[in-house]
């Protein structure tokens, strides 16, 4: 099975794909490891990616396509969670020929919804370590002493682009971007809609529901 999630800044997508890891056996997949693993490697594709990177600059489609043709290339016996990718419908439908050149398909796309105001609510409670990077969140995984770490009591600062403001931008450019996404997907019939305005069991619980369903209940318009 390969599925995608979607979702925007804070919508959940790291913990609930973690849970499918540890619970369903799946392999987690997120360009952003395929990225550094890459340049890590020194590979003529992550080469590629590394001067974009290096220059701020969004690493091209190609680029991107041709990691995650590598990493079926190599085989797989697990079920897959595609995370962070694809974020365009291009990329989507580089994602949809690959695939076929191999007789497989995408059969889920699982979208996390948030709203902005949740988002910020979320993002802007999270804060870090300047010494040892531990991260924490002031709603549900506060440190014991307020701005110092429990780890090594080093200040605990929160990130430039955890400010509302940045939030708010992210979320509007993420939106931009996804929304043909999420089209993309729905005239498919294989995305999924989960609110994340619920309890995190009850979004788990659903989630399970709609794997265990094989994505067959389509979202309703």
């Amino acid at each position: 099975m390969i599925i995608v999630l979607l979702g925007a800044p804070g919508a959940g997508k790291g913990t609930q794909a973690k849970r499918l890891v540890e619970k369903r056996g799946f392999s987690h997949v997120s360009t952003g490891d395929l990225l550094r693993d890459a340049v890590s490697r020194g590979t003529k594709l992550g080469r590629q990616a590394d001067e974009f990177m290096k220059g701020g600059r969004l690493v091209p489609d190609a680029v991107v396509l041709g990691l995650v043709e590598e990493l079926f290339e190599a085989g797989t016996s697990a079920d897959i969670i595609l995370d962070g990718f694809p974020r365009t419908v291009p990329q989507a439908e580089g994602l949809d020929a690959l695939l076929s050149k191999r007789g497989m398909a995408v059969d889920c796309v699982v979208f996390i919804d948030i709203t902005v105001d949740e988002a910020i609510r979320r993002l802007s409670s999270r804060v870090s370590c300047s010494s040892c990077g531990a991260v924490y969140n002031l709603l549900w995984k506060p440190p014991a002493t307020d701005g110092v770490c429990d780890a090594c009591g080093g200040e605990l600062t929160r990130r430039s682009d955890d400010e509302p403001e940045a939030i708010e931008r992210r979320f509007t450019e993420y939106h931009a971007a996804t929304k043909p996404l999420t089209d993309y997907y729905r005239s498919r019939g294989i995305l999924r809609a989960v609110d994340t305005t619920r309890t995190s069991e009850e979004i788990q619980s659903e989630i399970d529901e709609i794997l265990d369903g094989g994505c067959e209940a389509r979202e309703n318009e």
